[in-house]
C-alpha cells in the first residue's frame, strides 16, 4: 500500500510540471476520445458488464407457476356413475444457498472490474495508436521542411553557376551537376511533401476534430525525470494489460469457489392447492425437491479449479511480458533521446561543413562536386535529425501515457451503476 501512495504522490508531482509540447491539448483529445464512435461502443461494453453483475446479483432463479386440471369419472359398486372436474395449482422456486449468494455477488463485482479495466485497455490503445499517427505526421512534416530548405539551397546554388556560365568563370559540366543537384532535391521534396500529406489526411479522417497546425516546430525532447526504478514500477502498476490478466484470474478463482459450492445443491421450495371432486375435497400442501448430485457437478469443479489455476499461470506470463516491456519502454526513450542528440550534433557539424565548402567553392578553392556532395549530405543529416527527434518526444510521451500520467481517462460511471 505504501509502494502505491509514494507512487501516485511522485506521479502526481512529476505531471504538475510537465506541459505536454508539441501535443495537442488535453482536453481537446478527451473531448475528441469521447465523440468517436469506438469510444461509443467500449462504454456499451462496460454497459455489458454492469448488466452482467446486476443479473449475479439477482440469481438464476425465478418463481414458477404451474397450473392445472383434470376430470375425475367414478364408478363404484351398487352406485351411480359420476364425473367431476378438478384443478390443481403450485408455486414453486429454488433458492441460492446463503454461500452461492455471497460468491455471486463477489462474482459479479468482479466482473464489472473487469469491463471496467477491458474499457480502460480499449481507451489507452487508442492514445498510444494516435501518439503514433500523431508524431508519423510531426516527423514527415518536418523532413519535409528540412527538403524544402534543401531544394531552395540546390536552387540558389543553381543560380550561382549559372550566373558564373554567363560571366565564363563556370563550365557546362558544372552547370549540369547543379541542375542534376536541384532536380534531384525537388524530387524529394515531392516526395515527402506527398507522404506529410498523407499522413496528415489520416489524422484528419481518424480523429476528427484533432487541430492539425503544420507550422509549428518540433519542441527539443527532454529526459524523463526520475531513476528507471520508479518508472518501471509505475508503468507495471498501471498496465492495463495486467489489470485484465488480474481480473481474469480473479473471476476463475471465484467461479471455482462458487462451482465447490454446488457440491450441496440448492433446494427449491414450492406451495400447491388442489380442489378435488367438484369441491368436496380441497388440499393445500407444501413440498420441498433438492437435486441429487452426480458426476457432471464433480466434473464441473475440476475444470473450474483447472480454469483458475490456467489462469493464475496466464497472469504470471503477462506479468513477465508486462515487466519486460516497461524495461523496454524505457530503455527505447532513453537511447532514443541520445540518438537525437547525436545526430542533431551531426547535423550542425554537417551544416556547417557544407557552409566551409560554400566558402572554398567562392574563393576558387573547392570544386563543385564538393560543395554539392556536402549539401547533399547535410540535408540528409538534417532530415534524419528531425526524424529522430519526433521518436524521441514520441518514446517519452509513450512512457508518460503508459504511466497514466498524460491523457489519462476514466470509466463512465453513468454505465457502472
Amino acid at each position: 500500500m505504501k509502494t502505491r501512495l509514494c507512487l501516485a504522490l511522485w506521479l502526481v508531482s512529476t505531471a504538475a510540471a510537465a506541459d505536454w509540447p508539441g501535443l495537442p491539448p488535453d482536453e481537446t483529445v478527451r473531448r475528441m476520445f469521447d465523440e468517436r464512435p469506438e469510444t461509443r461502443a467500449a462504454a456499451s461494453e462496460l454497459a455489458v458488464g454492469s448488466a452482467q453483475r446486476e443479473r449475479l446479483l439477482a440469481g438464476p432463479y425465478e418463481w414458477t407457476l404451474r397450473l392445472g386440471g383434470q376430470q375425475r369419472r367414478s364408478a363404484p359398486p351398487e352406485a351411480e356413475r359420476q364425473r367431476f372436474g378438478e384443478w390443481n395449482s403450485a408455486l414453486e422456486r429454488p433458492f441460492r444457498l446463503p454461500g452461492k449468494a455471497g460468491l455471486d455477488g463477489e462474482l459479479g463485482d468482479a466482473t464489472l472490474a473487469r469491463a471496467r479495466s477491458a474499457y480502460g485497455d480499449n481507451q489507452h490503445e487508442a492514445r498510444r495508436q494516435l501518439l503514433v499517427d500523431w508524431f508519423a505526421w510531426r516527423a514527415e512534416t518536418a523532413a519535409w521542411r528540412q527538403a524544402l530548405a534543401a531544394r531552395d539551397s540546390f536552387a540558389r546554388q543553381l543560380a550561382i553557376v549559372e550566373r558564373r556560365l554567363a560571366l565564363g568563370d563556370a563550365s557546362r559540366l558544372e552547370l549540369t551537376l547543379a541542375q542534376a543537384a536541384h532536380a534531384q532535391s525537388e524530387a524529394q521534396a515531392q516526395l515527402l511533401g506527398a507522404e506529410a500529406a498523407r499522413q496528415r489526411e489520416q489524422l484528419a479522417r481518424r480523429y476528427p476534430g484533432l487541430p492539425l497546425v503544420d507550422d509549428e516546430a518540433l519542441p527539443v525532447p527532454q529526459a524523463l525525470p526520475g531513476d528507471d526504478e520508479k518508472w518501471v514500477a509505475t508503468l507495471v502498476d498501471r498496465s492495463h494489460e495486467l489489470a485484465l490478466a488480474q481480473g481474469e484470474r480473479r473471476i476463475a478463482e471465484l467461479g471455482a469457489a462458487r462451482q465447490r459450492a454446488e457440491r450441496l445443491p440448492d433446494p427449491a421450495l414450492g406451495v400447491a392447492f388442489s380442489r378435488e371432486r367438484g369441491g368436496e375435497e380441497q388440499v393445500l400442501g407444501a413440498f420441498i425437491s433438492i437435486p441429487l448430485p452426480g458426476g457432471a457437478r464433480r466434473a464441473g469443479e475440476r475444470a473450474a479449479a483447472a480454469s483458475a489455476d490456467a489462469a493464475n499461470q496466464r497472469l504470471l506470463a503477462v506479468r513477465r511480458e508486462v515487466e519486460l516491456a516497461a524495461v523496454n519502454q524505457l530503455r527505447r526513450a532513453r537511447a532514443a533521446l541520445l540518438a537525437w542528440e547525436a545526430a542533431e550534433l551531426a547535423a550542425r557539424r554537417q551544416g556547417a561543413a557544407a557552409d566551409m565548402a560554400q566558402r572554398a567553392y567562392r574563393l576558387g578553392e573547392g570544386s563543385l562536386s564538393d560543395l554539392l556532395l556536402a549539401r547533399r549530405q547535410a540535408g540528409e543529416a538534417a532530415q534524419q535529425a528531425v526524424r529522430l527527434q519526433a521518436d524521441a518526444l514520441h518514446q517519452a510521451y509513450r512512457v508518460r501515457l503508459d504511466a497514466e500520467q498524460l491523457w489519462a481517462d476514466e470509466a463512465p460511471a453513468e454505465t457502472a451503476g
